[in-house]
């Protein structure tokens, strides 16, 4: 399994950035490669089911995914079903307010976004790729955008969250050790 694994601090209060988390169809607007996302079932939340439309390159591909637990403003997990491994995590907790944090903040929250995939599960029934154009070509491509990609919905996520733009200081893992690390992350001192 390739692990991924996202960490920074939103100056909001923890169960807002849990709710804002929980609104999936929202993520379009902040994924390059994300066209829409579309509410498959409502279900309660744990459960929910959702489509996601990604287009990249002359490839499209419909993913399905699936909330599988929530633990009220801490942690909402999630999988895809069916074609492809790979499945996720957000994680939040209220976190002291760091010394460098901008004069406005009141609060602080650590936000943590995982995903866990095994890039040898996608198999060429998936996308319909153009002649001549190998899956394994795809999946070496495709895996520096996975990083990118989650740079950029956290950044923009938090962003959101504040209601204004400031330069987002995020830690980025990938890799076995990368799903080890502390949560919520230790205080530098």
């Amino acid at each position: 399994m390739e692990r991924l694994v996202v960490d920074t601090v939103v100056y909001r209060p923890a169960d807002e950035v849990y709710e804002f988390l929980r609104e999936f169809p929202g993520y379009a607007n902040y994924s390059e490669y994300l066209a829409r996302v579309d509410v498959l079932d409502a279900g309660s939340g744990e459960h929910a089911r959702y489509a996601l439309r990604f287009a990249w390159w002359k490839l499209e591909y419909t993913a399905r995914s699936a909330v599988t637990e929530l633990d009220e403003n801490e942690r909402i997990e999630w999988t895809l079903l069916g074609d492809f491994d790979a499945g996720g995590r957000w994680l939040v907790a209220e976190v002291d307010t760091p010394d460098d944090a901008p004069d406005w903040a009141e609060t602080a929250t650590a936000v943590r976004f995982e995903v866990e995939y095994a890039p040898e599960t996608a198999h060429s029934g998936l996308v319909d790729l153009p002649r001549l154009v190998s899956l394994d070509w795809v999946v070496e491509k495709v895996k520096p955008l996975i990083e990118r990609e989650a740079r950029t919905v956290v950044e923009r996520a938090a962003a959101d969250l504040e209601g204004r733009h400031r330069s987002v200081e995020l830690t980025v893992e990938t890799g076995a050790d990368a799903a080890a690390a502390p949560f919520p992350p230790e205080e530098k001192g």
